[in-house]
């Protein structure tokens, strides 16, 4: 398979992608991409060839093959990184989706953008995206449990033994290299559940930062509400208003004032 063009497919989403898809992302295809086809695939490429039992009846080695190896570790990582990438290209998608809409808008609107930013994570793009998360890390999970529900666990015995027909009795079987296949088995392993911790720390980011901007929004509305329904009033009148303007025309009217209530009086 050509690893390096679906490399290049799924690395146009590091443009859209926060720091914990960049190191997901860099994690896959140096880790486990370039580890499965460099190391892993000539570790394995001798195990049907090497694979003996001692017994010469016919037909006892491959059956019990079989039995031990139900599905190969190769084949089955291929399946787990191809399922594990793929998601990626629905954020791919969903933006090429997004800039043929603003192209069509712009075409009929005379320049004006139905989006300023095609790439930006909002609206279904966030919801594309988180999705893609869930899948990646699902995909990663379910492999996993079904490695180890196939082979019993993540070890890789040096002794087998098989008792399936067309075997005379219970044979022991070995097998090529079973402590270095053990270290690949385990390193698949831990970067897998390193891509899905990463895969979930994403998750919790992009979820808290839309709870985060959701609270400021809504506490912005409240403050405008309450402006609204509760304008502020004056209890005191400003100091200006209170404040006497003492004139000579003042002075006079207030004497003479006081002089018509003296008369009055008496």
């Amino acid at each position: 398979m050509n690893w390096s063009g679906l490399e290049s497919l799924i690395s146009g989403v590091n443009k859209y992608s926060t720091v914990f898809g960049r190191l997901w992302l860099s994690m896959v295809f140096v880790f486990r991409v370039m580890v499965f086809v460099v190391a892993a695939q000539r570790v394995w490429g001798d195990e049907n060839k090497d694979f003996v039992c001692n017994t010469k009846q016919p037909g006892c080695t491959n059956v019990c093959y079989d039995s031990i190896f139900p599905i190969s570790h190769i084949r089955l990582w291929a399946l787990q990184l191809i399922f594990v990438t793929c998601p990626s290209l629905m954020v791919v998608a969903h933006v090429k989706l997004r800039e043929e809409k603003d192209l069509k808008y712009t075409v009929l609107h005379e320049g004006s953008h139905l989006y300023s930013n095609p790439g930006k994570k909002r609206g279904g793009l966030w919801w594309t995206y988180l999705l893609s998360l869930v899948f990646k890390a699902g995909f990663d999970a379910s492999f996993l449990y079904v490695l180890y529900r196939i082979y019993h666990g993540y070890d890789m015995p040096r002794l087998s033994k098989c008792s399936l027909d067309p075997c005379p009795n219970t044979v022991d079987c070995f097998i090529s290299r079973p402590t270095e296949k053990k270290i690949f088995t385990l390193f698949m392993v831990v970067t897998s559940a390193i891509c899905i911790l990463m895969c979930l720390c994403e998750m919790l980011y992009l979820i808290g930062k839309r709870i985060q901007k959701a609270v400021r929004v809504q506490n912005s509305i409240n403050r405008l509400l309450f402006a609204e329904r509760h304008e502020i009033k004056n209890l005191v009148p400003p100091r200006s208003q209170t404040r006497r303007h003492y004139s000579p025309q003042s002075k006079s009217l207030s004497k003479m004032d006081k002089a018509k209530e003296t008369t009055t009086t008496l």
